[in-house]
């Protein structure tokens, strides 16, 4: 009787502070642990993550690569390769070609930006000192008995009247020569021909040093989502092995 009531002492000192405690380790997310366990018990498998971001970066590179490379097809296992830019750079040059003649660089534009008085007023400055010259200097050449007649307010006069007839004439001129122009110049198949003429090794060049950044970027980022697979392989081997 006397071990029954000390028993009871234990277990009523137990309720009313300290109880039972657990020896138990703390718990942790089972997919995560099983994984961490799963690498330290197979340490290989920390060779998923480098060999996939290695083969996400390869895939990556080769595709920029083939973009400039074979520049004559290849012909492997009956199957043509071709770097894109060489095999459509023909295509490229004519759609180049329609896009600077029509959108880019038309005639129509050319000939309104010429013709237009603000160009003029800005070459009237450079007319009216070649007029100045040529009433003062050339004219006493030619004709000296004219440029006797000829003083100062009347060069005035008729330098206002030179730049007045030139402002109306000025336009229709250039109106008419961008016309023979445009019959004369195949704007289109000029930029055709030296697209087309362009070397491979100097289109390539050009992009890479407007593109280098990137490239760069694609190939890390093939890097990055080949890593986050060998991530999702370890998990997939963990579960399967469960």
């Amino acid at each position: 009787m006397e071990a029954v009531a000390q028993l009871v002492r234990a277990s009523d000192c137990g309720s009313e502070g300290r109880g039972f405690e657990t020896h138990q380790p703390p718990s942790h997310p089972p997919l995560l642990w099983g994984i961490f366990n799963s690498v330290i018990m197979s340490p290989w498998l920390l060779l998923l993550p480098l060999i996939s971001a290695f083969i996400g970066w390869f895939t990556n590179w080769i595709a920029i690569k083939m973009l400039f490379h074979p520049r004559e097809p290849r012909n492997i296992l009956g199957i043509t390769f071709q770097g894109i830019f060489p095999k459509r750079q023909q295509q490229f040059a004519e759609k180049l070609g329609k896009l600077v003649s029509q959108e880019l660089l038309s005639f129509s534009d050319i000939s309104n930006k010429l013709t237009s008085p603000e160009n003029l007023d800005r070459l009237s400055p450079y007319i009216e000192e070649h007029i100045d010259h040529f009433l003062r200097v050339k004219l006493k050449e030619t004709m000296p008995m004219i440029s006797m007649f000829i003083g100062d307010k009347t060069i005035a006069q008729l330098k206002a009247v030179f730049l007045e007839e030139l402002r109306l004439l000025f336009p229709v001129i250039m109106e008419k020569y961008m016309g023979t122009l445009k019959e004369q110049l195949d704007l289109e198949k000029i930029v055709v021909e030296k697209v087309s003429a362009f070397s491979s090794d100097k289109l390539e060049q050009i992009l890479y040093q407007i593109m280098a950044r990137e490239f760069r970027f694609v190939e890390i980022i093939g890097a990055i989502l080949g890593f986050l697979i060998g991530l999702v392989q370890i998990a997939i081997t963990f579960l399967a092995g469960s």
